[in-house]
Order: structure tokens, then sequence, then C-alpha cells
């Protein structure tokens, strides 16, 4: 049999996208599924008319930067908004979404065996998108504070790399921490790329752009999308940010891997971008109160999470529970029918957390879906776990609200009980 590469063998598959997969293929199955897994939110956005668009040229191959109207726009956001002064001309350009402007990134800066260094928790693809351009990431233990992130950094360091606000915590770095950040990277010639996908998502903690201390983007490269701020993930638009001279480079590799975005969804994104944006804004900020109202929710519960205010995740603890988070998030989803992503998958210090989406349910299942979680912590708590973790007057009040497994599956049971919708 031929061979494929083992390279792309040792690669993890997403952990985020694999317990989607799980929840879609019980929901296809016609189970009702409560899935917190999502990495986007829905909103309520019209279908403008895709018939007023320039025809034929809608066919076509576009200008593999982007077109310069939709780069200009967004050019222009990124300095009215946050500050931060964009070229359209040589400074951005626009990609097949923003996974794939990181991973170019990596692609335009690494020679192999050259290093990464990752602060975990971390999106789950940054580690994976490093080894497939045969680099290594240093995965840094999230105990690890960011004015030592420096020590982790050898002579093969290439990059540092950073999402604010934060996947999977909801954590907006301060402009502070950008400033300790953007120190690490001048100190020892590395470049930061900064994933700013949610830079919208933000209420009391400001968004401050890794562009703003670097307004020549001499070590930085932004990445961004269209799919959160709009709504529109399934457009598949991201852009890229930095100085004229990386972005040469990293054009060679856009062209060569996709030629040009998507030419009828970039008209469709120029001709209607600042209609979206009027009507996602005051979407974002329900959203985010209702995020808030969830965070004191599960205060009043007692279950524990990282600290943030953007975004709208919650990284919650389960470090009370004697499973691991795959196993605990695979006894949620068969026993409770609830969608979580195990924390191992953001690094291995996240192992005692599962993250948790808000931005695809409604309050009173997204409070049942905590609920689960607590529930299941307490059904498994270990020896020694902290005491102060009790079920609380709220979480009693809610209680007939969710349906929790009377069995005693082992992990390996909840495998199985997937294995059953064919999606392992």
């Amino acid at each position: 049999m031929a061979q494929h590469a083992k390279y792309v063998e040792d690669v993890a598959t997403a952990m985020s996208i694999r317990f989607n997969n799980y929840g879609n293929a019980m929901k296809a199955a016609g189970e009702d599924v409560t899935i917190c897994s999502f990495g986007e939110a829905y909103f309520d956005i019209p279908l403008y008319p895709f018939d007023t668009l320039p025809y034929p040229e809608l066919y076509h191959y576009s200008d593999s930067r982007g077109l310069i109207g939709l780069r200009q726009k967004l050019a222009s956001y990124y300095h009215t908004q946050y500050g931060v002064p964009v070229d359209a001309a040589s400074e951005i350009v626009v990609t097949a979404g923003s996974k794939i402007a990181v991973h170019m990134a990596f692609m335009a800066l690494l020679e192999p065996g050259d290093e990464v260094v990752v602060p975990e928790p971390a999106w789950v693809s940054y580690s994976e998108q490093v080894r497939l351009c045969h680099g290594n990431p240093i995965m840094v233990p999230r105990s690890v504070p960011l004015s030592d992130l420096g020590s982790w950094v050898t002579p093969r360091t290439r990059a540092l790399v950073i999402c604010s606000p934060h996947n999977p915590t909801g954590k907006v770095f301060s402009r502070d921490e950008i400033r300790q950040l953007h120190k690490v990277a001048k100190e020892h010639g590395l470049y930061l790329i900064a994933d700013e996908a949610y830079s919208d998502f933000v209420t009391d903690d400001p968004f401050v752009s890794c562009g703003v201390d670097d307004p020549e983007k001499e070590h930085t490269i932004i990445c961004n999308t269209m799919s959160k701020n709009y709504g529109m993930s399934g457009f598949r638009i991201g852009y890229v940010i930095s100085n004229a001279t990386f972005m040469s480079q990293l054009l060679k590799i856009s062209q060569h891997l996709m030629t040009c975005p998507a030419t009828m969804l970039e008209m469709y994104l120029e001709r209607h971008f600042d209609d979206i944006l009027e009507i996602t804004k005051p979407q974002i900020r329900e959203l985010l109160e209702r995020r808030a109202a969830l965070g004191r929710y599960m205060d009043e519960i007692g279950l524990r999470r990282d600290p943030g205010t953007g975004t709208f995740y919650f990284f919650v603890n389960i470090e009370d529970s004697s499973l691991g988070s795959e196993e605990f998030c695979l006894r949620l989803l068969s026993e409770n029918k609830v969608v979580a992503v195990p924390g191992v998958g953001y690094g291995r210090s996240c192992d005692s957390f599962v993250r948790v989406g808000m931005g695809t349910e409604s309050m009173d299942r997204a409070k049942a879906a905590l609920r689960a979680i607590l529930a299941l912590i307490q059904e498994t708590r270990r020896p020694g776990a902290d005491p102060a973790l009790q079920v609380t007057p709220a979480y009693m009040r809610g209680i007939e609200d969710m349906v929790v497994a009377d069995g005693e599956a082992a992990g390996a049971e909840a495998v199985e009980a997937v294995e059953d919708y064919g999606v392992v």
C-alpha cells in the first residue's frame, strides 16, 4: 500500500472539532443534544441579495491579496476601531479563514526544527500547525506567569503566539501585558503572532491590539477573521496583517495554496461590511451580557472557572473530579447529552478543565448544561477533593430541569456509548 507522511500521522485531530462531530452525529440520530463546543455565536443576520453583485466578475479569480475594496475596509476598521495603521495595498492579505492565516504565518517563519513558544491554555490548532510546518511547539504550562515567558526562548525560537481575547478562557490581555509580550519579542528577535479573532467580543476589559505598540509591525503578525465578529463562520474569510516585507513572503504561500479567497463572498462582505456590523455589534453586546449572567450563575451554584470577561467561552474547572477532561466530556455527552471540549486539547497542563461555549444555546439550556457539569463533578469526586465544592441551593432549584443518568458508566463504557453513533 502507498504510504502517507509520518509527520501528519503524528499530528492530533482538533479536539474541539472532534467533539462537535460527536454532537452533530447524535443530533442527526434524533437526540436532543446541548452543544457547548461550537467556536461561534449564532446571530440573526438577514440574507442580502447576491444577484446585485458584479456579474460575471463574481465567477472569476480576484486579486491574490484579496479584493482591494475589502482590504481597504478591513484596514480602515483596524485603524479607526483599534488604533493600528494598516496599508491596504501592502500590509494585509485576505485568506480563506483565519485558521489558514495562522498556518501560513508559521510556514513563512519556520525552518525545520525551529520553535514557537505557545503559552497554555492554547487554541487547539497552534501546536499541530507548528508540527505540520516541521517545527517544534514549546508548550508553556498554564502556571507560568507572562513575565517568565522569556525563559522558554532558545536559539531556535522564531515566534511567540497568543490569542486575545482568549480562547478558551475569555481573558482579555491588558496594555501592560501586551507590552511585556512585545518586550520578549524584541529582546529575542522573535515575531509575535497575535490571534485577534474575538476582537469585538469585549465588555469590561477593553481590547488592545498587539499592533498598537508596534505600529510599523516590525515584529508583529496579526491574524483575524470575519467568522466571529460578523457571525459568518461558513464564509471562511479571514485576513493577516503585518509589515510589507513579511507579507510579500506570506503572499507567495497563499498564491500556491489557494490563489485567492472566494470572489463572490469577498464582494458580498465588501458591499455589506457596515450593514452587517450594525446588526451584529448589538448582538455581541447582548451575548456578553448573557455571558456575564452565566458567570454569576456559576458563582451561585459553586462552579469554578478561569477568569475572563471576553469571548463566549468559559474554561470550567473540573479538578475535583477523578476523571481526566476527555473522559469527563465523553461521560457528559453519553449520560447528559451535553457537548463540551476537553481541556487537555488546550495543553497538557489543562486536563482539569473543560471549555464551555455559550454562543449557540439559550440561557435555560446553557444553565442546564452547567448544572450537568457540576453534577458530574460531584458524582466522580476524587478522594481529598475540595470540600468547599458543594451543591448549593441555587443548584437544587434548577435540578428538576436537568437529566442525569443513573448509571455508573466507566470511561470505556462512555466511549462505547458514543461509538454507537459511528463518530469515533
